[in-house]
């Protein structure tokens, strides 16, 4: 369902919430989407930062006492609490923005994110304080899942409704390019300090270089989406479409069943998305022989090859639809999980390929993810639906994939995860079938 609000660009140049005349300025939607892509970017950087140190470096700084798959498990535990606390994350930021504007509210969520970042790369391990350096990097971790929360500016929500109508998929994706943008730095930072500094040295203080390099990306990503979201243009399309807070409880009641519909609509891709970046550099650091350095270096090209993948998720969205799309890719994704335990059992080759292919469908999968169904709120409700929406799906798909992943695979074989990523496909399919009876039903 397409509400009245989703308009053309071309027909908001003369709204305004005082109902201003034509003389007000178009914003594109290129221009919006360069502040997605910059915004998502940061955020997604500092996301695979910790999500790589968690392999690499954490069990050992942190869990010294633990071996090394029992460290990397709790390394993991830690990992899934920014997941966990994003909901409400955003529910402090909604309040936030009530009270005091979008400015304030995105001013204290990046710089809590920065300062989060910051603290963990200042943070002694634990053969200096113990058990209070894994306090402080759990509390510096649910800083960074709150701040994640309190991130959401409405950007996307802005694109989608403002995108042509038949390039409402092209524009969706182009706001998580900033994903594999993120995670190409990240990797490409990690595999360069892995491969050239001895372990001592990587352990000692090379691994915290990334982090303040995300502290920096953090301040200039925060004044260039400032300068968008605090004009006045940009102001007035965000409140024609009405993509400000609401009443959360009056959200779930009227439409909370459309924020579990679209967290459950793209479950595959979010449990996809940390089965092929997260968890397999613990797999093969654990269990494999390939050199670590270079599986780092092929996850770089897997990186390339699903931002790549995005613009074709884009044109096929936008030929096919973006439903019917996200579903063909859920079953392709399920066809891969099929083939996941052999692959990852065929030394660097498989290993290879598994991420290759993997990234490639993530690529197509994760460029549709986001607001596939949120036109489906009412106008009213999209700003905070499409936020608590993602939340939800970040919690249930990804929190603790590498984690489960991890654990049952080193328990119970890796056709555990496989029966994980079948688990979202079926959630994905079921949820957009449902989707569609409720359409037809409406229609």
């Amino acid at each position: 369902m397409v509400t009245s609000s989703a308009l053309p660009l071309n027909s908001l140049s003369a709204v305004s919430p005082g109902g201003a005349d034509s003389k007000q300025e178009n914003v594109a939607p290129g221009d919006i989407a360069v502040g997605v892509v910059i915004g998502r970017a940061s955020e997604y950087f500092d996301f695979f930062v910790y999500g790589i140190a968690s392999v690499l470096v954490f069990p050992a700084l942190f869990f010294p006492f633990a071996s090394p798959l029992t460290g990397t498990l709790y390394a993991f535990a830690l990992f899934a609490l920014a997941f966990v606390v994003r909901p409400i994350g955003s529910l402090l930021s909604m309040a936030i923005q009530r009270r005091w504007g979008r400015s304030v509210k995105l001013t204290v969520a990046l710089f809590l994110l920065g300062a989060s970042t910051a603290g963990m790369a200042m943070l002694p391990g634990y053969a200096t304080l113990g058990a209070s350096a894994i306090w402080l990097l759990a509390l510096f971790r649910v800083g960074q899942g709150l701040a994640l929360g309190g991130s959401w500016d409405g950007l996307p929500s802005l694109l989608a409704l403002n995108a042509p109508e038949h390039r409402r998929g092209w524009y969706a994706m182009l706001g998580q390019l900033g994903a594999p943008l993120g995670f190409f730095v990240a990797s490409g930072l990690f595999a360069y300090l892995w491969t050239h500094l001895n372990s001592a040295d990587f352990l000692s203080w090379g691994w915290r270089y990334p982090f303040f390099a995300a502290f920096s990306i953090n301040v200039v990503a925060l004044f260039a989406r400032l300068r968008l979201v605090v004009t006045h243009e940009y102001e007035r399309e965000l409140q024609a479409h009405e993509l400000e807070p609401c009443n959360e409880g009056e959200l779930m009641r009227q439409q909370g069943h459309n924020v579990l519909i679209g967290a459950f609509a793209s479950l595959s891709s979010y449990a996809l998305f940390h089965i092929v970046t997260v968890f397999p550099l613990s797999w093969i650091l654990l269990f494999a022989k390939q050199d670590v350095g270079d599986f780092l270096v092929v996850q770089v090209v897997g990186a390339l090859l699903a931002a790549a993948a995005m613009p074709l998720s884009g044109l096929l969205a936008d030929t096919f639809g973006r439903r019917r799309t996200l579903g063909a890719v859920a079953i392709a994704i399920g066809l891969f999980a099929l083939v996941t335990p052999p692959l990852l059992k065929g030394g660097a080759l498989g290993q290879d390929m598994f991420i290759l292919v993997g990234f490639i469908l993530l690529g197509l999968s994760y460029g549709q993810a986001a607001g596939t169904v949120t036109s489906n709120f009412l106008p009213q409700f999209r700003y905070t639906g499409a936020a608590l929406t993602a939340d939800l799906a970040w919690l249930l798909g990804a929190a603790f994939a590498p984690l489960v992943a991890l654990g049952l695979s080193a328990e119970f074989g890796l056709i555990s995860v496989s029966l994980y990523l079948l688990s979202g496909v079926a959630a994905t399919l079921l949820a957009l079938r449902v989707n569609r009876r409720l359409q037809t039903i409406k229609d």
